[in-house]
């Protein structure tokens, strides 16, 4: 978790840094050519390139489209919006998972995590205060969006997991967003190639973005959710510091409790599933 938090943050500021000279389509491009690299290389290594197929490419498009918006959408927002707000949104998507997967997955909404939904979206409206004069930049309104691109992308993963091994969802997983952002970043004719300055700091996004949910996976198989995820919160108080130290972000008292909120109703909600999980094992 460590690793996860760490790579996380790392992402985070050098996504920020980049946003000076690269668009988040070409950030997105050249990350994912560099995740390409990586995910054959490991899987040619570790001999699992024979489980990358072909079936349930529709399956790969959706759940890539979800996660290419947004990703794009977390970078728009990182460039432009306090840190620590941003974290703070994202970690609404287990909520939007929770709404959307009775209409993707079959599951149902129980009272637990209806709760959990409206406690989340009640540390929203305490986040972004609407009507409070808080201006509702397209900074926040990029990274509340993003939020529901990451839950669409958790729900069809999700699906692929049925029957697709890790290997075969990171190869389309790169590959399928290396030609979306190909695509979107060339559709005007103009493309900021890396140079020796931002060639490293995409660098560090592209392995970044890999490591954590790798170093977020390892972190779920060796412990519960209820012990893994709590730690993952503390990626908030973290960029939270980054913010104030390396771009004088003041941090605002709303977005911090906020935060708790949608932090507390996530974890009351795992708490729930986990109880849910080993009572029918029993």
């Amino acid at each position: 978790m460590i690793g996860t938090i760490t790579s996380f943050t790392l992402m985070a500021v050098a996504g920020r840094e980049l946003g000076a000279v690269h668009d988040s389509f070409e950030i997105m491009t050249f990350r994912s050519i560099l995740g390409v690299l990586i995910v054959v290389g490991m899987a040619y290594s570790a001999g699992t390139l024979g489980q990358i197929r072909r079936r349930n490419l529709h399956l790969h498009f959706v759940r890539n489209v979800f996660h290419f918006a947004g990703q794009n959408l977390w970078l728009i927002a990182v460039v432009s919006t306090p840190l620590a707000l941003v974290f703070a949104l994202e970690f609404t998507t287990p909520i939007w998972v929770t709404l959307l997967a009775p209409f993707f997955l079959g599951e149902r909404i129980t009272r637990m995590r209806a709760l959990t939904a409206v406690l989340g979206f009640i540390g929203i409206l305490i986040v972004a205060r609407p009507g409070s004069g808080v201006a509702l930049t397209p900074g926040v309104i990029a990274g509340a969006a993003a939020a529901i691109g990451f839950a669409g992308s958790v729900i069809f993963t999700r699906r692929l997991t049925r029957t697709e091994t890790i290997t075969c969802i990171l190869f389309y997983l790169t590959t399928m967003q290396a030609g979306f952002g190909l695509i979107c970043a060339g559709y005007d004719g103009q493309v900021t190639w890396p140079t020796l300055q931002t060639l490293p700091l995409l660098s560090v996004v592209g392995v970044a973005g890999l490591l954590a949910h790798f170093c977020l996976t390892k972190a779920l198989s060796i412990a519960p959710a209820t012990v893994v995820m709590p730690i993952d919160f503390a990626r908030l108080p973290i960029i939270a510091i980054v913010g104030m130290l390396l771009y004088s972000e003041p941090l605002e008292w709303a977005v911090l409790f906020g935060a708790i909120v949608i932090v507390f109703s996530n974890y009351i909600n795992i708490r729930a599933e986990n109880r849910a999980i080993i009572a029918a094992t029993v």
